[in-house]
């Protein structure tokens, strides 16, 4: 076992232990593929699973790069070696690059008591030789499946993992899928031990991602990790970011020059296309569309938000997924920077400078994200909301932080306009009559009939009434737990 603290994850340890006695109980094989990005902890996820599972396994990692040849060997040592055969010497050495004939090793290896098989990193499996998923499909038909083995397909690639099991592909139909995600922001918070506002913001810094968690001082609030790590330019605070960057985005080529674009701060099409141009001027639309298609549809780097109400509206608003790569691109990488060149203190202070700014912003989708969980619950005073966004117009002027209705991008129905303050001081009554002036901008939004919502870091002033509801950062965090 790891000495490793193993954080959270309970819901996927039940769904693969739940997998593995379906496996104990029939005597067949099942299958599963999981997907997530870089970092976000799958190979840990399934380590411990197999810790946990006291059965023979195998868990065999592929190398991006590596010929068909090189992996099938690789594939059999590394099978030799592991706990899954009764008799390691039977494991013959394949040396002719076949994947059928490795599987065929394999399946020979496997025991007659139920066993677990990993394959980890398998898209690049498949992007050395396209032959890998047919080979595994038939593999899987008429030899593996008939083994009581649980088999895991663990990818970063999100987009060749989800095509892995479409339908027009050879292992359509074969596997269950799991999307991992980062830790939420309850994990987190459970995670470290904070609450509150340090909750919040401990999800922004880390993402939720283990990695960064893992070397979080318990209790520590967020500002006084990130001045500790300050201290130290090899901190995994910088450096699984950068990692993550440096695996998707190898060279500065124009969808780094989009993403790092966004990161500092370009939400639209036009201002994007200013930022990630060159000398010849901004990225022409026939370029940059594509672009932020594939980072959004294929490499879900991106998110894309627009604004919600019973009105089709524009613009599309480009932000990053991930809350640390978006705190990373936003000033983490040049605290790094500083940090790396022997002034912690310079790089704390940019960081103080612009932490409540940038999680102002930052902090919306999570919010919205948790009301929309609410609703989905039947928690909410609207029980035909169903969707939550918030609206803006060409000038965004207003821009409304959220907006609750009965579907959307575009609604029948607007059942709530609301507000998010992120900073110092309580909601108060200017806040409120800001709101009711930019509610009722909303296409659909009926002052009399709709209701008005707050989410506040500090809570909401006494003086403030005719809320329909009143969140902190507590309530926040509870919409996950």
């Amino acid at each position: 076992m790891s000495a490793v603290p193993f954080i959270g994850r309970r819901r996927e340890l039940a769904a693969l232990t739940k997998r593995l006695d379906r496996v104990r109980r029939t005597g067949a094989g099942s299958a599963m593929a999981i997907r997530g990005r870089r970092q976000v902890g799958k190979s840990r996820l399934v380590q411990e699973f197999c810790d946990k599972a006291e059965v023979p396994y195998l868990f065999f990692t592929a190398t991006k790069g590596m010929s068909p040849v090189e992996a099938v060997e690789a594939f059999c040592a590394e099978l030799k070696e592991s706990c899954l055969p009764t008799d390691p010497e039977q494991v013959v050495h394949v040396t002719s690059g076949s994947w059928p004939e490795g599987f065929r090793v394999l399946h020979s290896a496997i025991p007659q008591t139920p066993s677990i098989v990993v394959v980890d990193e398998m898209p690049w499996l498949a992007e050395q030789d396209d032959l890998f998923d047919g080979a595994l499909q038939t593999a899987w038909d008429r030899l593996l499946s008939a083994k009581p083995v649980l088999l895991l397909l663990l990818g970063s690639d999100l987009h060749m993992m989800e095509r892995l099991t479409a339908y027009d592909r050879p292992f359509y139909g074969r596997a269950d899928t799991m999307a991992l995600d980062p830790l939420d922001p309850a994990e987190t918070a459970g995670a470290l031990g904070l609450t509150g506002g340090d909750a919040i913001d401990a999800y922004l810094a880390s993402g939720g991602l283990p990695g960064i968690l893992r070397a979080w001082p318990h209790g520590t609030p967020p500002l006084e990790f990130i001045r500790q790590e300050c201290e130290d330019p090899a901190s995994a605070l910088f450096g699984v970011p950068e990692s993550v960057l440096l695996a998707e985005f190898p060279s500065p080529d124009q969808a780094r020059r989009v993403l790092e674009a966004v990161g500092s701060g370009d939400r639209t099409h036009a201002a994007v296309a200013a930022t990630a141009g060159g000398r010849e001027g901004p990225l022409q639309s026939g370029s940059l569309s594509p672009l932020l298609r594939r980072l959004t549809d294929e490499k879900r780097v991106l998110a894309m938000d627009e604004p919600l109400s019973v009105q089709p509206g524009k613009p599309a608003l480009y932000r990053i997924r991930d809350h640390n790569l978006r705190m990373y691109l936003g000033v983490l990488r040049a605290a790094a920077e500083h940090s790396h060149r022997g002034r912690p203190d310079l790089a704390f202070g940019l960081v103080r400078r612009r932490w409540a700014s940038l999680r102002g912003r930052a902090v919306e989708p999570i919010v919205r994200q948790a009301l929309g969980m609410a609703a989905a619950a039947g928690e909410l005073p609207w029980p035909d909301a169903e969707a939550v966004g918030g609206w803006w117009n060409r000038r965004f002027s207003p821009e409304v932080d959220l907006v609750g209705a009965d579907r959307a991008p575009v609604a029948r129905r607007v059942l709530f306009a609301g507000s998010i303050k992120w900073l110092g001081t309580p909601f108060d009554g200017h806040d409120l009559a800001a709101l009711r002036r930019d509610a009722v901008q909303v296409p659909g939004f009926d002052a009399e009939a709709g209701g008005l919502v707050v989410v506040s870091l500090s809570g909401v002033h006494p003086s403030v009434e005719g809320v329909g509801l009143a969140w902190d950062a507590d309530d926040v965090v509870a919409a996950w737990g």
